[in-house]
């Protein structure tokens, strides 16, 4: 029997994805979990996975259009079956534009005789389509986008032709110099500079300040001796290969995740006048990507060894940076962390990311002198600070989560038996 396969949501905030490239065309054999499509939103080019085998029978939507979250995109059935699939529609997000207009504003522009010509063509239709990571490359490296010929669907930009670009201009500015170029003064603007935001920035923008404004947030701050957890980790990384090293942060998160087993109402969300806590521990990791900041979430990682967490993240950080998550990678999480300490941060604190009820800030772990037993020697130091929703927990609660986090990275082998 025929499936539709929809628009996935990625996040509780995600009101529809731009449909950029379909993987599989129509006729195609296709498996559960092999990757139908790529979409993009406001985070990132996310690979949507087919939820059922066999041939794909029809798409529902074209390349370039944008589509509410769980309207129907493709239909998967067996060979020959006939299929009444629905037609796409955007009447189920409120505030959208028709189906009929997002199609005029999305559809590709027909193929042109030349780089120049689609160059002109594209800064003619009010600007040049390009994903977020080329958008991004673009700026940060002074790229014209309309001079640049893209090789995604449509003519868009992407990041290997932002690649290319530089590429050439970087012989061409290796050549050039071979030639004596008189001195010039600097010229100095004093003119003010607009930057566009982008989508990704605009998101954490609308998510935060609805933090912020509806979540009354506290904050505990906690010292940790780190002098145990640094020397294992110097241990287990000398038998680990590089790319297998643990870090600092794949201990704190550990450490999280089996703390808050003893603390179910800080892995928890409120929904009205009641706090549902959470039965599965799915720790989130803040990571720096162009433009912004994503969450990729470790699965029941109470459950987990250092060395799957560490695995885990490494991979889902990288295609996060790269623009390729998947939908598991930032879907699902139920309590959050984020890590400075790699920027010499002492310690900061964080916005709850909601619907959660709780955010781990940590700063860096520094060797410093400290006094023991009335005597002065040097150690290693630790600052997190723990925000949380005082409608789900209290200061109290929270000091004795920060306490027992202690246990877990003052005692580390804790975390390995």
């Amino acid at each position: 029997m025929a499936e539709t396969i929809s628009m996935p949501k990625l996040g509780f905030d995600m009101a529809e994805g731009l449909l950029v490239r379909w993987v599989k065309q129509v006729g195609e054999t296709i498996n559960k979990g092999d990757v139908l499509a790529e979409i993009e939103t406001d985070k990132a080019t996310v690979e949507v996975e087919s939820s059922a085998s066999g041939i794909v029978l029809q798409h529902i939507v074209d390349q370039g259009t944008m589509v509410p979250v769980n309207a129907p995109i493709a239909v998967v059935g067996n060979a020959g079956e006939k299929v009444d699939a629905p037609a796409a529609t955007s009447s189920n997000v409120e505030g959208q534009t028709s189906n009929d207009e997002r199609l005029t504003l999305n559809v590709p522009t027909p193929p042109v005789a030349d780089s120049v010509s689609q160059a002109v063509a594209s800064v003619s239709a009010g600007a040049v389509k390009a994903s977020p990571l080329a958008k991004k490359m673009a700026k940060d490296n002074n790229v014209n986008l309309a001079s640049v010929q893209g090789t995604g669907p449509g003519g868009r930009v992407v990041r290997k032709d932002i690649e290319a670009a530089l590429t050439a201009s970087q012989t061409f500015n290796v050549q050039r110099s071979t030639t004596p170029v008189p001195s010039t003064p600097v010229t100095v603007t004093q003119e003010d500079k607009i930057i566009q935001t982008t989508k990704l920035r605009q998101a954490i923008g609308r998510r935060l300040v609805e933090s912020k404004n509806t979540i009354p947030h506290f904050y505990v701050t906690h010292e940790y001796k780190m002098d145990a957890l640094m020397d294992m980790r110097k241990q287990i990384n000398a038998f680990l290969g590089d790319n297998e090293k643990v870090s600092v942060n794949d201990f704190i998160v550990k450490a999280v995740a089996l703390t808050l087993r003893q603390f179910p109402n800080l892995n928890a969300t409120i929904k009205g006048n009641e706090v549902i806590q959470f039965g599965h521990v799915n720790v989130g990791v803040a990571v720096t990507v162009p433009g912004g900041l994503m969450t990729v979430v470790v699965k029941d990682a109470d459950a987990k060894s250092l060395r799957q967490i560490s695995g885990e993240v490494k991979a889902m950080a990288g295609r996060a940076r790269e623009g390729k998550v998947k939908t598991e990678d930032v879907d699902g999480s139920t309590f959050s962390t984020s890590n400075l300490g790699m920027y010499d941060v002492d310690e900061f604190i964080a916005i709850i990311n909601p619907p959660e009820a709780a955010i781990l800030a940590i700063g860096s772990a520094k060797e410093m002198p400290v006094v023991e037993g009335g005597q002065i020697k040097v150690g290693w130091r630790l600052k997190a600070t723990i925000s949380v929703d005082h409608r789900v927990s209290d200061g109290a609660e929270a000091a004795q989560f920060m306490q027992k986090l202690a246990d877990f990275l003052e005692n580390p082998v804790r975390m390995l038996v």
